[in-house]
């Protein structure tokens, strides 16, 4: 049973590459340098449940090149203006984390990463040592009496060499759906940094999130509430969304030491046509196009590799930092990112890198809660960093 809402078990490569665009502003030696998107957090600002009602998430709101202030996520209708465009990631995290052992009794913990084919997954698989090609895995339900057969079997098929991964094929009892069967014995994986949390797995689910297939939460979309969803559309705030199944791509940690020799892992996603022409009406009418999430930010500059924005369902590897030319989104809403991640990397291409940092200083200092549970910043197009004086003063004018 596939995962992903079109027919093809096998994208095609990506046609874009890897490396980000020429920009006319291009980014200095520092920019380049892993080094440079290190920042110190206390272990008391990540953020290990969520804010009780989601919506009532603390907000930095970065206005202008210079300039910011600090206000509640719920404040986000007054923030933008009528004829903006929010696009949304609908996907919906899996319950993903396996716990089974290996024939022969050695406890083995497997994370979905992504789908290959039916029944054919990426995965991250602890112990891996103990887990060479051709070993098996096998998945009781907790109350399964000792002796009952696995109501799920993997075999190790090959090692994925770029994540340190294994392709596992399963087999489900009873030729039941693979689907059904992973609802019964897998749970919703937080993030490793979450370590005493109380939420309910619903809790990292966006409201929105329709589309089954990720590994990890479109965070920035956690903070929405169908209430406040309600009032920006009340406020001629319109919606849209790309599907961008979380994997591997987003959260594999950079390691190389000047960050354009880093590889980003594809992770796949569909542009529809429906969300290109809406925001072709957005542009066409003076609206801007905020991204929510690194996520969409990754897909919609992905599907615009050709010059212009397109349908695309398949596999970006875009690497987006410093130096970037956007060509489709105006703003973002993001949360605050691990030190020297790729996501600071492509938040950094929207402020500048020397900026983002000090708006984390900040956001430490005022006691912003940080990572996947924590708070949210809003970049508004006022604060692009390739925006030019020009630009600027006619945003204000219009505004």
């Amino acid at each position: 049973m596939s995962l992903n809402p079109l027919p093809h078990h096998h994208p095609e490569p990506s046609p874009f590459p890897q490396d980000s665009p020429p920009s006319s502003e291009a980014p200095t030696s520092l920019d380049l340098r892993l080094a440079s998107y290190d920042y110190h957090l206390p272990a008391e600002r990540i953020a290990q449940n969520p804010v009780v009602p989601r919506d009532r998430a603390r907000l930095l709101v970065v206005d202008s090149p210079s300039s910011h202030q600090h206000c509640i996520f719920r404040d986000l209708p007054a923030l933008l203006r009528p004829g903006d465009l929010l696009v949304l990631n609908n996907t919906r995290v899996l319950p993903a984390r396996l716990f089974g052992r290996k024939v022969g009794g050695a406890k083995v913990e497997v994370l979905l990463l992504e789908e290959q084919s039916e029944n054919r997954w990426l995965a991250l698989v602890r112990p891996g040592r103990r887990l060479k090609v051709g070993a098996m895995i096998e998945f009781f339900q907790p109350d399964q009496p000792e002796g009952g057969k696995p109501l799920l079997t993997a075999t190790v098929l090959a090692v994925d060499a770029a994540t340190s991964g294994r392709i596992l094929e399963f087999q489900v009892a009873e030729n039941k759906p693979f689907l059904s069967v992973l609802h019964l014995l897998g749970q919703v994986p937080l993030p490793p940094y979450i370590e005493n949390s109380h939420a309910d797995p619903e809790q990292y689910q966006t409201v929105y999130g329709d589309r089954p297939g990720s590994a990890a939460a479109p965070t920035a979309g956690l903070h929405f509430t169908p209430e406040l969803l309600d009032r920006l559309e009340e406020q001629g705030i319109r919606r849209t969304f790309i599907t961008l199944h979380v994997g591997v791509g987003t959260f594999r940690p950079v390691e190389a030491e000047t960050i354009t020799d880093h590889k980003m892992h594809g992770e796949w996603l569909e542009v529809s046509p429906e969300t290109v022409e809406a925001i072709a009406t957005t542009q066409a009418s003076g609206g801007r196009v905020i991204a929510v999430g690194t996520t969409v930010t990754r897909a919609l500059e992905g599907a615009s590799h050709s010059g212009q924005l397109q349908p695309y369902c398949g596999k970006t590897e875009l690497f987006i930092y410093p130096g970037y030319r956007w060509r489709v989104v105006d703003g973002l809403i993001t949360n605050f990112h691990l030190p020297k991640s790729s996501l600071m990397m492509l938040v950094s291409a929207l402020t500048g890198r020397e900026r983002l940092l000090a708006l984390y200083q900040e956001a430490i200092a005022q006691g912003y809660r940080f990572y996947s549970f924590g708070d949210a910043m809003l970049i508004l197009p006022e604060a692009k960093v390739e925006a030019t004086a020009g630009e600027k003063e006619q945003v204000a004018a219009d505004w």
